[in-house]
């Protein structure tokens, strides 16, 4: 499981103007991300929008992304849901023979019990021989999968290769590393926490922030993975403010923003989101222009 050691990103679905998908600057953020460091793409993410993106939409998007690529970094590709056989009946369709792994979403709204989780997920590894990373996230499902039922799952079935822990909760990754099986990789879906999870074991991140700072952010990874924490914590102390920006209002339109920044996207998002206030439009501004002088 190296190909998922180090730092994914997951990339925003950019927009036009009309909200159209807009392709070209998709495929400048992939060549970006490849170009300076990341180690692997997550496509149709929640931070990609997916509860806003058609069928249509999707499939056009992962094939340009695979274009792009060209095979370069490993592919990792969202596929989750509220409905057990509706994600299944995803997996089943979908052509994944350029696609290295899923990430699928703990249940949400529903609110399962541990055991709802269980069998959600148990459901899915039966149905596709593809690799799964369990994607642990309460504050957007509402419902907390515990370290417990992650085990359980990485001990029962074999495609259940990692988890995204995204409950901004340092004990829980803490939890599932002291429990974990030892090929089982414990991925951070929390920026701000990235770092000392690394440091306590982890094998790394699935970023937001890194896909507008995939040199620094990849970097520091590195040498979190070899334990160089002087240096890995010069690199978090120096971005610790725009990861704090970015999910300031909501996500993705604090990373939109910064790319707009950058010249590699709009700002642009679909209702019910909507950009980033002036004022944090601002902030941001005032932070990449002080980062880069």
């Amino acid at each position: 499981m190296q190909k998922f050691v180090g730092m994914g990103v997951a990339l925003v679905t950019p927009f036009n103007d009309d909200l159209s998908v807009d392709f070209n600057a998709l495929k400048n953020l992939v060549e970006f991300n490849i170009e300076n460091g990341t180690n692997y793409l997550v496509i149709n993410g929640t931070t990609g929008e997916s509860a806003t993106i058609t069928k249509e939409e999707k499939t056009a998007i992962i094939n340009t992304i695979i274009e792009v690529n060209n095979g370069r970094l490993p592919l990792v590709l969202g596929v989750g849901g509220a409905n057990t056989q509706v994600v299944i009946e995803e997996l089943q369709t979908l052509d994944l023979s350029n696609i290295d792994a899923i990430l699928s979403v703990a249940p949400y709204y529903s609110k399962p019990t541990q055991e709802g989780f269980y069998q959600h997920f148990k459901a899915i590894a039966n149905a596709t021989t593809k690799d799964i990373i369990l994607y642990n996230v309460p504050g957007r499902t509402a419902k907390n999968m515990e370290p417990a039922t992650t085990i359980r799952l990485a001990k029962d079935f074999k495609n259940i290769v990692a988890v995204k822990e995204a409950g901004n909760h340092q004990q829980q990754y803490y939890s599932l590393l002291k429990d974990k099986p030892a090929d089982f990789l414990i991925i951070s879906g929390d920026d701000d926490l990235t770092l000392g999870a690394v440091l306590a074991g982890g094998s790394g991140v699935i970023s937001v922030i890194g896909q507008a700072f995939p040199k620094e952010f990849s970097r520091m990874i590195q040498l979190g993975l070899e334990g160089k924490n002087k240096q890995a914590f010069a690199i978090h102390y120096s971005l610790m403010d725009i990861v704090s920006y970015i999910f300031e209002e909501n996500n993705p339109s604090g990373i939109k923003a910064v790319l707009k920044n950058l010249n590699i996207t709009s700002d642009k998002v679909r209702l019910p989101l909507v950009p980033a206030s002036d004022d944090l439009q601002i902030k941001i501004a005032n932070f990449m222009a002080d980062f880069y002088n």
